[in-house]
């Protein structure tokens, strides 16, 4: 029955969508899904009990189906990202069953710690193989779009510390400093005095090794912090790649956190990654449900009109707000790349499932982000209710020599 089930639903792919790929059964069996000479792309269904995956065509359920070893897959990888959201598409959605309401996670300080720490503290030698050599893991910056990554990384960060004016002698409190790119950058080249608060212990480590080796313990700080246990006031705050942990009901209060951390004058850069949809359901046909479960646990991403009608009524203002989504599909592109290129030394870090988890997880947000079902928001601020004398009366200062 089942097997029947799984011939119906190949011959209503093939009818619908021509696709170039080929279905091989653990009986030897073949199901072309398309007319061609030569598949792109060869499923190997290596037993029947895989078949519920199939038919229930979710990305998080095929997902599901490849990190169990269910189902093998050969092709560019490319190529295979873009079969999964092919069959998922061409399923009615009654079989799909999608999640369509937005979920929303409990976020104290111990399950944001855990949930960091579950992403974050893999190893450091995972992370090394396949970012670039700051290890700067958020969107990068392509100024003419033909940079290297380790080129747009740093004209990432310069394009933050340049929106935010920030000059010798001020104090820059980054959250989720990662493994210390911007303090250090911030320090080095713009003369500041920096806090990062991170919630890895494996990225406080070296980022203090970092800041030691570079002669900046005087001006750098690296603390194993949580945000809302942060003190003091701040001339300049930064947060890249932080926000999706904060969860949206907690949104308010985080930047209500920020505009307290913020001195009068003071600037605020919000970097995060957004939903596309404004009722915030899955518009990715069900990975978000994959990278929760797999990858990111508690991830919650808003709207990005939802984010600054949060950060308003947390009393910041919005000055300036770029869409960098272009930017993430092409940076997550090129980790892709890197991370099959060094697909060898990668699987002696980790086991096999965790390599599958994150082979298609980042080759499937580089499509996200491709096709507009992710988005990635750049949000300068200052605190609300004051005339803003520290910006400029135009954006071209944040174009220098342009």
């Amino acid at each position: 029955m089942l097997k029947k089930k799984l011939m119906q639903w190949a011959s209503n792919i093939r009818q619908q969508a021509d696709v170039h790929a080929r279905f091989v059964l653990w009986d030897g069996q073949q199901l072309d899904l398309g007319h061609f000479s030569a598949p792109r792309v060869t499923v190997y269904i290596k037993e029947m009990a895989a078949i519920p995956y199939l038919l229930g065509a979710s990305m998080s359920k095929l997902g599901e189906a490849y990190v169990k070893g269910k189902i093998d897959v050969e092709g560019k990888l490319g190529d295979i990202i873009q079969l999964g959201f092919t069959l998922v598409r061409h399923t009615p959605s009654d079989s799909r069953k999608l999640q369509r309401l937005a979920r929303y996670f409990t976020h104290t300080r111990r399950s944001d710690m855990q949930a960091i720490q579950f992403h974050y503290d893999l190893s450091n030698a995972f992370y090394r193989l396949w970012l670039d050599r700051n290890m700067v893991y958020s969107c990068a910056y392509f100024a003419q779009g033909d940079e290297d990554l380790e080129t747009a990384q740093l004209n990432k960060i310069d394009h933050i510390l340049t929106k935010l004016q920030l000059k010798p002698g001020e104090t820059l409190l980054d959250i989720g400093c990662g493994w210390g790119a911007l303090v250090l950058r911030a320090a080095e080249k713009y003369g500041a005095r920096c806090v990062g608060i991170t919630l890895s212990q494996n990225q406080f480590e070296l980022a203090t090794e970092r800041v030691k080796a570079a002669g900046l313990s005087g001006q750098v700080e690296i603390r194993l912090q949580d945000y809302r246990d942060v003190d003091g006031r701040f001339d300049k705050i930064t947060s890249v790649g932080m926000f999706e942990h904060v969860g949206r009901k907690q949104l308010v209060p985080y930047f209500r956190r920020i505009h307290d951390l913020l001195n009068e004058g003071g600037l605020a850069m919000n970097h995060g990654i957004t939903a596309t949809r404004v009722d915030e359901s899955d518009a990715n046909f069900g990975a978000s449900e994959f990278i929760d479960k797999y990858v990111f646990p508690n991830g919650e991403l808003p709207h990005v009109s939802h984010a600054i009608a949060a950060m308003q009524e947390g009393g910041l203002e919005v000055f300036d707000v770029e869409n960098l989504r272009r930017h993430y599909a092409r940076t997550l592109s090129m980790w892709a790349d890197n991370f099959e290129h060094h697909a060898a030394e990668i699987q002696q870090l980790i086991d096999a499932e965790r390599y599958r988890v994150w082979r298609l997880y980042l080759a499937g947000c580089a499509y996200s982000f491709q096709h507009d079902q992710l988005a990635i928001y750049q949000v300068l601020c200052q605190r609300a209710g004051r005339e803003a004398h520290s910006l400029p009366w135009s954006r071209r200062y944040m174009y220098p020599g342009q």
